[in-house]
């Protein structure tokens, strides 16, 4: 249980559905609360770059601590490729 453990009031939690060419992510709390809009990016350096923006401006603006990103690939997309354009 460790794992949940780790997710507290101040945890700003991001999933992000992985496609070849284009991502979305969605941010929400712990209750499940949404924040924001969806963000969509590309599979690019630059798409990558817009997302971790996104990122670090919702969690200065809900005044999270922490931020867990989970992905999840979509269709026939594998996991690596967004984790390849890091």
């Amino acid at each position: 249980m460790k794992r949940f453990s780790q997710i507290t009031s101040q945890t700003l939690i991001i999933g992000v559905d992985i496609a070849k060419f284009k991502h979305v992510a969605r941010a929400q709390d712990y209750r499940g609360m949404e924040f924001g809009s969806p963000c969509y990016f590309d599979n690019t350096k630059s798409g990558v770059h817009l997302f971790l923006e996104w990122i670090y401006k919702l969690k200065k603006e809900q005044t999270m601590e922490k931020v867990i990103v989970g992905m999840e690939p979509t269709g026939q997309a594998k996991p690596s490729s967004f984790t390849e354009r890091k």
